[in-house]
């Protein structure tokens, strides 16, 4: 009886450990070209990750609910309802808010990558890209969440941050962030205080390579996000004018 109840517990317990790892790797690709849909799928699953493939918007939407994929790959321009609309419903649900998402578009314009991220889509790639440059995305973005999972819970005035459980309340009410919000938010509170330049933060947080060859308008959009969150505690993410930002953790409620 003994020996069976470890076997069962034993294989309960692999099972947990093997879901866990399925979701952590999970992708769920969105686009209408068949052809990119393909070749993304190709290249990912190269790399050792399961994918999950839809060309239209109401499909994905349902899958990323359905599924709870690691990371979503969405393409703007889908027949039934569009990249935008997909990502504020998933924003708003508390079960996909923290879904990191990767979105693709023709549009190159910046007016476009800014509503992108606005909505709460975490990186941007325009096409034609560089397939081995959105697997490289994709890793880095999985790699910083599995390395928050091995954080403690800090916690300065009303804010409390959960790494671990990538979760964040303040004044005990949970607060719903992005997944790189919330990244964006810790590489700041692990500095103790010192300032990070733009440039360092698209490379802590979005694992550019070449910083200085995107556009630093994507952290501004982040941090006045991830300010109007916070509320109460907003003014801990300081400006330092013309380097960047800062975490102030001395500052009284």
């Amino acid at each position: 009886m003994r020996l069976q109840f470890a076997m069962n517990q034993g294989k309960i317990a692999l099972e947990q450990k093997t879901e866990t790892t399925t979701m952590a790797t999970k992708v769920l690709i969105v686009d209408d070209e068949k052809d990119l849909l393909d070749l993304v799928r190709y290249h990912l699953e190269k790399d050792g990750f399961q994918c999950l493939q839809a060309s239209d918007g109401l499909t994905a939407l349902r899958l990323a609910r359905e599924q709870r994929p690691g990371l979503l790959i969405l393409d703007l321009m889908l027949p039934g309802l569009d990249g935008l609309d997909i990502c504020r419903q998933l924003r708003r649900d508390p079960m996909t808010a923290s879904l990191p998402i990767i979105m693709l578009t023709a549009k190159a314009a910046e007016v476009d990558r800014v509503v992108g991220l606005e909505v709460g889509a975490d990186d941007y790639m325009v096409k034609p890209f560089s397939t081995r440059e959105l697997v490289a995305r994709v890793k880095a973005i999985l790699r910083r969440m599995q390395a928050a999972s091995a954080r403690p819970i800090r916690q300065v005035g009303m804010l409390e941050v959960d790494e671990a459980g990538r979760q964040v309340r303040v004044g005990g009410a949970p607060v719903l962030l992005t997944a790189k919000e919330f990244d964006l938010l810790c590489a700041l509170m692990r500095v103790n205080g010192r300032v990070l330049s733009r440039e360092q933060l698209l490379e802590a947080v979005w694992g550019y390579p070449d910083a200085s060859e995107v556009e630093s308008r994507t952290v501004d959009v982040h941090i006045q996000r991830l300010r109007d969150k916070l509320m109460a505690e907003a003014g801990r993410i300081v400006t330092a004018k013309g380097v960047g930002y800062r975490f102030d953790a001395e500052r009284a409620t």
